[in-house]
């Protein structure tokens, strides 16, 4: 499972080269700022900014907003998976959407290991060689969509998802963020929608919970 997401999000990786060249920035900038920044929706909402005439500091913030989701993913996986202090900053890099959801759907603390480090080390991997193709290709692959990678990538998550709809309650909180991201989508920036829906998710679930007690 860790493998075949990172395939599938790595292949991905060529429309954000491609997109940061056209942004403006170089191709070892856009080769950098996969390798350290790291989490796609953040890099997205980097270049984002700075094709529409945005400032970096416009740029670094709505990049940070997004990044905040991967803080509440390393409180999740820190309890799942009780790394070593060793390993921590490691793991902590690799917290990201794919790995937290390849971890968490496996069933054995072992399993769920092996999900994490495999879909982190593999998207990471992919992720950068993808960008540094697309971002060397430039303008030359015409429109990333055209090629259904960022298909891809939706595909791969709902793989994730559909398998963990095993009751009410959980179906319940799919369909309101689910609801919600569709509302947002054409009225707020591109991420932001990510965040709305898993605050309803957190706000349906608290309430699941106090009608159960």
């Amino acid at each position: 499972m860790g493998l075949s997401i990172s395939v599938a999000v790595g292949l991905y990786g060529i429309s954000f080269g491609a997109l940061a060249v056209a942004a403006g920035l170089s191709v070892w900038q856009a080769v950098a700022l996969s390798a350290l920044m790291f989490t796609g929706g953040s890099q997205f909402a980097f270049i984002g900014v700075l094709s529409g005439g945005g400032s970096l500091a416009a740029a670094a913030t709505a990049a940070s907003l997004l990044g905040l989701r991967n803080a509440v993913y390393g409180v999740q996986i820190n309890a799942l998976l009780r790394p070593r202090r060793a390993v921590r900053p490691l793991q902590a890099h690799l917290t990201i959407d794919e790995s937290t959801a390849t971890a968490v759907a496996q069933v054995s603390a072992d399993e769920r290991r092996r999900g994490f480090w495999a879909a982190g080390v593999g998207v990471w991997v992919l992720w950068n060689l993808f960008t540094l193709l697309g971002a060397l290709l430039g303008e030359r692959l015409g429109d990333p969509a055209a090629w259904g990678l960022d298909g891809a990538a939706v595909a791969a998550f709902l793989g994730l998802l559909w398998p963990r709809l095993t009751n009410r309650d959980a179906h319940a909180i799919a369909i309101a963020a689910a609801f919600v991201t569709l509302v947002a989508v054409p009225l707020v920036p591109p991420g932001i929608p990510i965040i709305l829906a898993a605050a309803v998710s957190a706000a349906v679930t608290v309430a699941q919970h106090r009608r159960g007690a």
